[in-house]
């Protein structure tokens, strides 16, 4: 099985890569790159993001063919793909980070700054905060409710159709850290990150 990384030059993802590796052993080949052709060809792919919503996505869609590929391969094909940080994000019909950015739509909502009512919450919300697990979502397997996961942002996913949430953070407000639509997955917090939970995250991923 073939587990790819989109390495679309958003920011650091040496942490995605080794905790990927990690899980994976000998069972799945890891693979890291931006080539529609090898994204087609996986199994299963993983969708990270560092930095703002308009520069992710610009760095998205400067790659010839790439957008268009991870529609095709998630939408079309209904492969797992999972999204993580600013990766979920980009499911969204529009982001307001710097400025509003069409996102890739697949799960339809906005990205809006998080509410830190008049500077009583810092921003950006860094460091571990529990998850309240709200539905049974396949990447939460043998993973306790109120566990603890790292967390690096100041915009949250607000998405129309609250059936796909599957776990929120209390940060100012309920802040959704998880969802789950059919194959597309995503988690707000960083699973690579976020120690021996976060490992069995993208271990429940692989094993879909």
């Amino acid at each position: 099985m073939n587990v790819t990384i989109v390495d679309y030059k958003s920011g650091n993802i040496s942490s995605v890569i080794n905790s990927f590796k990690e899980v994976a052993k000998e069972k799945v080949n890891v693979e890291v790159t931006s080539n529609p052709n090898k994204i087609k060809s996986s199994d299963k792919v993983v969708l990270p993001g560092q930095g703002s919503f308009k520069s992710c996505v610009e760095a998205l869609n400067n790659i010839d063919g790439l957008s268009d590929t991870l529609n095709e391969f998630t939408i079309i094909n209904k492969k797992p793909l999972l999204g993580i940080c600013v990766g979920l994000q980009m499911f969204a019909d529009i982001g307001y980070e710097e400025t509003e950015t069409r996102g890739l739509g697949w799960i339809s909502g906005k990205v809006s700054k998080i509410d830190n009512q008049d500077g009583k919450f810092k921003l950006p919300h860094i460091g571990w905060n529990e998850i309240n697990i709200v539905k049974d979502s396949k990447i939460f397997k043998d993973i306790e409710n109120n566990s603890h996961m790292y967390f690096v942002h100041s915009y949250e996913f607000v998405p129309n159709d609250k059936k796909v949430i599957s776990a929120t953070t209390n940060y100012s407000t309920k802040v959704v850290c998880s969802v789950e639509k059919e194959n597309i997955f995503g988690t707000q917090f960083h699973p690579e990150k976020s120690d021996k939970f976060g490992l069995k995250i993208i271990d429940n991923f692989i094993s879909l």
